[in-house]
């Protein structure tokens, strides 16, 4: 492959084109990259939402230093802010940049472009703190409202004594016992005879 660099910035584009279905079309996206300069274009008819995009991990196993990955929009590569972040960690990794011809200020190449993506890092980190917060203190209401977390609880001594002596004395099966215990009594099984 020709890895010729751009004659005034000597840096190598590289494409990123990907339609969710298969009956969407690239031709509008290649021509748009192939006009932006860039002299490889990976191409991907998946949905951005399915993990397993086998031609953005081509291309992102290709990316040498000072390559320019080039997309035409942000929702061409990623799906949620995290998968963005995430996409242009790998990309920044490679000592490559990343920029979108239809939004100008996602442009890694850029100082402005690096603090933009820098602010959405910082935002993605805020939002699972809060989210963090929120389940913590839900989780402590609950709590205070008497709800249990975990297993179901053991069965008491009180308990035990009853099942036993409706087994052994009584004769009754251990299903039943169990169904007369309630919820606790799928314990029945694991205490010792």
């Amino acid at each position: 492959m020709n890895r010729q660099p751009d004659s005034d910035t000597g840096r190598v584009f590289i494409g990123y084109a990907r339609v969710s279905t298969r009956g969407q079309d690239l031709d509008q996206q290649r021509a748009a990259l192939g006009a932006a300069g860039c002299i490889r274009i990976f191409e991907e008819k998946a949905s951005g939402a399915k993990r397993d995009r086998p031609e953005l991990a081509r291309m992102l196993d290709h990316l040498r230093a000072g390559d320019v990955v080039t997309i035409t929009r942000l929702d061409r590569l990623a799906r949620s802010t995290a998968d963005l972040l995430a996409i242009a960690e790998r990309i920044k990794e490679a000592g490559a940049g990343l920029r979108s011809l239809a939004e100008p200020w996602a442009d890694t190449t850029t100082p402005a472009g690096r603090m933009v993506l820098t602010v959405f890092a910082g935002m993605a980190e805020f939002e699972r703190a809060l989210i963090a917060e929120r389940t913590s203190a839900g989780r402590i209401a609950a709590k205070a409202r008497g709800v249990r977390f975990g297993p179901s609880p053991a069965l008491t001594a009180e308990q035990i004594a009853h099942a036993r002596q409706l087994i052994n004395e009584k004769n009754k099966p251990v299903t039943e016992v169990a169904r007369l215990l309630g919820p606790v009594g799928p314990k029945l099984r694991f205490w010792p005879s």
